[in-house]
């Protein structure tokens, strides 16, 4: 889980500077190579081994709408990135976790316990802390990443309703096959466009091989590992994300956004282990 969060840090990272690297680039371009990219690294090794039917497992509707909350969650992200920067916005993002916890009963029939629900109440006090009401350009971005760890923790939900019965190959197949689609339909739309320098492809390939092998360890780590004790080591990414923000691009959080960041990484944290 470890190379997990470091590769999902250089994602984010990566995925701001392209937008500072090639201003005129959509977010959606992004996150289609993204998802571009995971898709040939499931796709090539399937169809050289005759196994690409194998993807489909037993396609349940629960695999779909995992792909549908995952795929949406990945385009709010990226265009949370661009708007706030990585180190915020993969912590409000990062609210997955509570979120899951909040909706475990409503989805799963799961009982969570006062300690629980103290928990989850003191990680919305510091989701509250990081939103800016004063700057509206900062308020939409907030509001896009918050509302991607919604729908992620309703793509995770989705993952544990599937059950075992399929692959985690399959799983992921998923959120890319509906991924696809959905940017299909976006760039109908809303046209698109390509990558205008070499630099500019170079991040891009960054972006999808580590977004991708950060899937791959984080689902290995679920499969050989306490979930509560993955869960809670995930919360380095956003960390490692808020470091390569002020290293990398010297956007520095202030106080308050600080304190909201604080509180997200210790309730979510701890979380997992107070069910």
């Amino acid at each position: 889980m470890l190379v997990a969060c470091v590769l999902f840090s250089f994602m984010n990272a990566g995925a701001y500077a392209i937008g500072l690297l090639d201003t005129g680039l959509p977010s959606s371009m992004i996150s289609f190579i993204r998802i571009l990219t995971n898709l040939l690294i499931l796709a090539i090794p399937a169809l050289i081994d005759r196994k690409l039917t194998g993807l489909f497992g037993d396609g349940r509707p629960s695999l779909w709408l995992r792909g549908l909350f995952g795929s949406t969650a990945l385009m709010l992200s990226f265009a949370a990135i661009a708007r706030i920067g990585p180190g915020e916005s993969a912590f409000l993002t990062a609210s997955s976790g509570v979120f899951v916890m909040l909706l475990g009963p409503l989805v799963l029939g799961q009982k969570n316990s006062l300690l629980v629900w103290l928990a989850i109440i003191g990680s919305f006090c510091g989701v509250s802390l990081l939103f800016d009401v004063h700057n509206s350009h900062n308020l939409f971005g907030q509001t896009m990443a918050l509302l991607a760890g919604l729908l992620s923790a309703l793509a995770y939900l989705m993952v544990a309703r599937a059950g075992r019965s399929n692959t985690p190959q399959t799983v992921i197949f998923y959120f890319c096959l509906v991924g696809l689609v959905l940017h299909a339909l976006y760039f109908v739309e809303f046209g698109y466009r390509l990558p205008g320098t070499p630099e500019s492809w170079g991040l891009l390939l960054l972006v999808g091989l580590s977004g991708s092998g950060a899937q791959h360890y984080m689902t290995r780590a679920y499969q050989s590992a306490p979930a509560a004790l993955v869960s809670s080591i995930g919360y380095l990414a956003p960390v490692l994300s808020l470091a390569w923000s002020i290293v990398l691009f010297e956007q520095i959080p202030g106080q308050t956004a600080l304190l909201g960041a604080a509180l997200i990484l210790l309730f979510g944290v701890v979380l997992p282990f107070l069910r």
